[in-house]
């Protein structure tokens, strides 16, 4: 009788996942152990790249990919978890419940921003969380030339000072410029609960931050956050207003709600705790990866990001593992000794460091480059041959070396 893995979600660890998971059972030669993937569209939405324009071309088909290796792919979304009996429930584009069973479940649906209970942020707050929300902001800035000119039309505020504020918040001057004409005088503001411009990001990146911004004309709001936002502007928490058309909210993230359906002890993000192999602690049959996953990377006590960098490696982890125990083969542990980060700073460059203290080793237009390779290059699903696809998901390639 065949045996059935099933992955939700078909993001970046949901889709190394699946080829990892096809690897193994490739390897052992093993055709009655099926792997299929469960997700709202069989293609690669790439994340990272959201705070970009043209956010409409930053997806990736898989369904090539998917056929090459022999991955099912369902359309759909899953709504409940029925761990007893193995079972899943989703819909499908035409809101039709169906089922499916599994005898290995892995979890990979990711993340959403976190908006909090805020006057006016589900009603006028922007996001570059998922495709569509960066879509109806790109729709909205090259609209901005329609409305009559003032200071609000202007301005864009960015609530969050963190990763994805900072990349989003150094891209808008340009993308003002494309949109009103390079002569409008515009302002671009982070407002951050930090004492100092960068601070998230630690003290060795810091400065190289602070002075892409002041080049760049980007303004910080220190010490602050934004108490309430109205279709005209924001109020901060100290009472400061600031008017402003756009505002762009990239505070916080939670792990998908999928992950509440599960019994097992969770981090603060929502995120499930998993053993060396990525199997949810108390769990036998379900595993969990990416987002969804809080795992530790080495015997340091560091912990598995809410990134892509993160989210390759555990993906091709979580596959292989969760076919191991189907083969009853020794599964290879998750280990990611080496992390990196790698932030554009819009016109100015970009920069890139290397360890958990963020050591700084490129910046400017060598950064730029390399952050160029690695949003339209590396983190891009491998060309749907079987036998590329297939030695690109091995777990022991390191995602950086």
């Amino acid at each position: 009788m065949t045996q059935h893995i099933l992955i939700l979600g078909a993001g970046f660890s949901g889709m190394w996942s699946a080829l990892s998971a096809a690897r193994l059972l490739d390897k052992h030669n093993r055709s009655d152990i099926s792997v299929s993937v469960l997700a709202p569209q069989a293609e690669l939405r790439v994340r990272p790249r959201f705070y970009e324009p043209e956010v409409h071309t930053m997806k990736a088909p898989l369904d090539e990919l998917f056929a090459a290796v022999g991955v099912n792919f369902i359309k759909g979304a899953a709504q409940t978890i029925d761990s007893t009996n193995k079972r899943i429930t989703y819909s499908d584009g035409q809101g039709m419940q169906h089922q499916v069973s599994y005898d290995r479940l892995i979890l990979a649906t990711g993340s959403s921003v976190a908006r909090p209970a805020l006057p006016g942020v589900n009603q006028f707050a922007f996001d570059v969380d998922q495709i569509e929300q960066a879509a109806q902001l790109e729709t909205h800035i090259k609209a901005l030339a329609q409305q009559p000119e003032s200071a609000a039309r202007n301005t864009v505020v960015v609530a969050g000072g963190g990763f994805t504020g900072i990349e989003t918040a150094t891209e808008m001057p340009a993308r003002l410029r494309a949109a009103l004409g390079n002569d409008v005088q515009t302002r671009v503001i982070i407002v951050d609960r930090g004492q100092r411009i960068g601070a998230a990001l630690g003290d060795n990146i810091s400065p190289i931050i602070a002075q892409a911004t002041a080049e760049l004309g980007v303004e910080w709001q220190l010490g602050a956050s934004v108490s309430g936002i109205d279709a005209d502007g924001v109020t901060l928490s100290d009472g400061q207003r600031i008017d402003a058309k756009t505002v762009v909210w990239t505070v916080g993230v939670r792990a998908s709600t999928l992950t509440e359906q599960i019994t097992g002890e969770r981090d603060n993000h929502g995120r499930l705790h998993v053993d060396a192999n990525l199997k949810v602690i108390g769990q036998t049959d379900i595993f969990a990866t990416g987002d969804v996953a809080y795992a530790a990377t080495d015997d340091h006590g560091n912990y598995a990001l809410m990134t892509c960098q993160h989210a390759i490696a555990l993906g091709r982890s979580a596959g292989n593992n969760t076919a191991a125990s189907l083969l009853d083969v020794a599964p290879i542990a998750y280990r990611q000794e080496k992390y990196v980060t790698c932030l554009d700073l819009g016109q100015w460059g970009a920069v890139y460091t290397e360890g958990w203290d963020r050591q700084v080793m490129l910046v400017k237009e060598e950064g730029k480059q390399l952050k160029t390779q690695i949003n339209t290059q590396w983190i891009y699903p491998p060309a749907a041959d079987r036998a590329i696809a297939l030695a690109a998901a091995d777990p022991l390639i390191p995602v950086v070396a």
